[in-house]
């Protein structure tokens, strides 16, 4: 083939397009991050605090979890992993030495985003400004500590993989159903949990206790019925409902970090799907 011809010029171009399509758009994976709720448990509470460095506390029936360092930093953060090492922490629970993450980590939903959207998250992640901080150790009960039994819980609780589209329902609703499995992850805090730490599949969404007196809503058509859709779109872009009051302190940052992030199209989305799902009664106090 003679240097410089169309064809050889337009084998270079498609592998160039390959390649850069494989290593994802970090505008875009900026957004899914917003979408996914990242920085509320990759970023402290104080103000100074460098977002995406970790340190966050959540604190659990199990004990205290600490969001890591996120950053592309060598040593403190991610910036010695490849795609393949987020991919599979995403989609399988696991550390880079094949290790689990504990299930706090929510893998579990997180499995379900697609591949295109982890590249592109990837991407976003591999663009921070890295930082030094070393992620904190959690702080577990004795019985809690060992990484190895998470095996077991996965066995019976984790289904790898991404989120097939339910040909059943709209476009629309499986882009709300994409948004509030996958990247949202609702069902992890409004899910109730059995007593080995996994979801009550047939309660999803249906509201749950997270300790301390603290509760998550029923947010299915039970609860949400009573609201039209253009309140429920007020309440998760303002945090305020119609009769002025205020959400608490961890949705309230939901909504700022969050679903008032979301495109107009995304927010009708998530709603409509939320509408959809079978209503279901308050959890039992």
């Amino acid at each position: 083939m003679p240097r410089g011809s169309p064809a050889l010029a337009g084998l270079f171009f498609l592998v160039f397009a390959l390649v850069a399509f494989a290593q994802g758009d970090a505008k875009r994976g900026e957004y899914l991050s917003k979408a996914g709720g990242c920085i509320g448990c990759h970023t402290e509470t104080r103000k100074e605090a460098q977002p995406y460095a970790g340190g966050r506390a959540l604190k659990t029936p199990f004990g205290v979890f600490y969001g890591p360092n996120i950053t592309p930093h060598p040593q403190a953060g991610i910036g010695a992993w490849t795609e393949v090492d987020f991919i599979r922490a995403m989609r399988e629970g696991k550390r880079r030495d094949g290790s689990n993450y504990f299930p706090a980590f929510p893998y579990p939903s997180f499995t379900r985003i697609s591949d295109a959207d982890l590249r592109d998250l990837w991407a976003y992640l591999r663009s921070l400004k890295p930082s030094a901080q070393t992620s904190k150790e959690h702080e577990l009960g004795f019985l809690y500590r060992w990484r190895f039994l998470v095996t077991f819980w996965k066995w019976l609780f984790l289904d790898v993989g991404p989120l097939v589209p339910d040909p059943a329902k709209s476009i629309e609703v499986n882009r709300g159903r994409y948004l509030t499995y996958a990247l949202g992850h609702c069902g992890e805090c409004h899910t109730p949990r059995n007593l080995f730490g996994g979801p009550k599949r047939s309660r999803y969404l249906g509201g749950a206790k997270l300790g301390d007196d603290a509760n998550s809503p029923n947010i299915t058509p039970t609860r949400l019925k009573k609201y039209g859709g253009a309140e429920l779109k007020d309440i998760l872009t303002s945090g305020l409902y119609p009769d002025g009051d205020v959400m608490g302190e961890t949705m309230s940052e939901v909504v700022k970090n969050t679903t008032s992030q979301l495109t107009a199209a995304d927010l009708d989305a998530l709603i409509a799907y939320l509408l959809s799902v079978p209503p279901l009664p308050d959890e039992p106090k």
